[in-house]
């Protein structure tokens, strides 16, 4: 059997799937869905879990280690009877029934997979290792979020899934970028050896409600910098380029993905550039006019420049994002000010 992957337009041969539980099977009564979500109390994991709750005809399993995700972010699903939520870390062993696997549980961001790198390689490589094992006794699709960090610092813009990507092995961002390049590996790996079902997201920057506030990222930081009265602290040289794309259109790509019929890698990002002078720049006006903005220095290894290349996403899944920057940041602030106790200055 032959299926396509989007990683230079080769074919390859894999071996059939395991079969999925009988329960899909049934004749005389359509069981439900069950779907596992890991890192599900994240950020985009929780929108994720609000989004496949909708659906009556799914069950929805959380397994998260609150290593960067909060409980909060689930509360209104915590009593559902389609729901549950397990405190478990995927470097161990996990033995559930799921039809779906949705793989999003690690660090994503610079202060948390620094602060402990050797734990953001082992969820990267242990943990994927353990969800494909999961994935292949149940007989379960598995859909890994993979990264714009596997592009590294790019040669080629904007970034399509065919570029192999210009990444430093040794560097201080490397348990992130490299772990998310060997669970790929392992992803096309398991399906090419066992047949699995896969399915790989590579998602560029995502912002909205629910973002850590203090997590290094550059659109929460400036939103909590902008509310707190600033100043707005952006690294040198400021030229520098990323894409944000809205949770509520990272959330749609990646079930599309998940229930279409391509493996991937398929680049999910808003194609919108901008840099982070222009995003400063953007907070302020919409947020608090009065704070300045100030240049900092800059860490180790920061991209140039980011920009998905959404061709793929576009023409294999009909999906494009919706929403835009201007429209998104409001939303965000909105959440921001709840958490901090902060009302807007009329």
């Amino acid at each position: 059997m032959e299926t396509n992957s989007s990683n230079g337009d080769h074919q390859v041969t894999r071996k059939q799937p395991p079969l999925p539980s009988p329960l899909r099977f049934s004749k005389f009564f359509q069981s439900n869905m069950r779907i596992l979500v890991t890192g599900g109390a994240g950020f985009i994991g929780s929108h994720l879990v609000d989004r496949l709750m909708e659906n009556e005809k799914n069950e929805v399993i959380v397994v998260d280690n609150y290593f960067t995700g909060s409980k909060d972010n689930l509360k209104k699903w915590i009593d559902h009877p389609r729901f549950e939520l397990i405190r478990h870390d995927v470097t161990e062993q996990l033995l559930v029934e799921v039809d779906r696997i949705y793989h999003l549980a690690c660090p994503a961001s610079p202060i948390f997979y620094k602060y402990n790198p050797v734990k953001t390689i082992k969820t990267n490589v242990i943990g994927t290792l353990n969800m494909l094992g999961l994935a292949k006794r149940v007989g379960a699709r598995i859909l890994l979020t993979s990264t714009s960090e596997v592009y590294g610092d790019p040669l080629v813009h904007p970034q399509p899934e065919s570029y192999w990507g210009n990444v430093n092995p040794i560097g201080v961002r490397s348990c992130y970028d490299e772990g998310k390049r060997v669970a790929e590996t392992l992803m096309f790996d398991y399906h090419r050896q066992h047949g699995i079902e896969i399915r790989i997201a590579r998602i560029f920057n995502t912002y909205g409600p629910r973002m850590n506030i203090d997590d290094g990222r550059v659109v929460s930081n400036f939103i909590a910098q902008a509310i707190r009265g600033g100043p707005l602290t952006v690294q040198l040289p400021g030229t520098q380029t990323r894409s944000f794309c809205y949770v509520s259109d990272m959330v749609d790509g990646l079930i599309r993905l998940m229930e279409g019929e391509n493996t991937g890698p398929i680049n999910i990002g808003n194609p919108g550039e901008f840099t982070m002078i222009e995003l400063a720049e953007n907070v302020k006006e919409l947020i608090n006019p009065d704070v300045e903005i100030k240049m900092v220095e800059n860490t180790p290894d920061d991209p140039r420049q980011r920009k998905p290349d959404i061709t793929k996403a576009k023409e294999l899944l009909g999906w494009e994002p919706k929403i835009k920057l201007r429209d998104g940041l409001p939303l965000m602030e909105e959440d921001f000010r709840l958490r901090l106790g902060v009302t807007r200055k009329n």
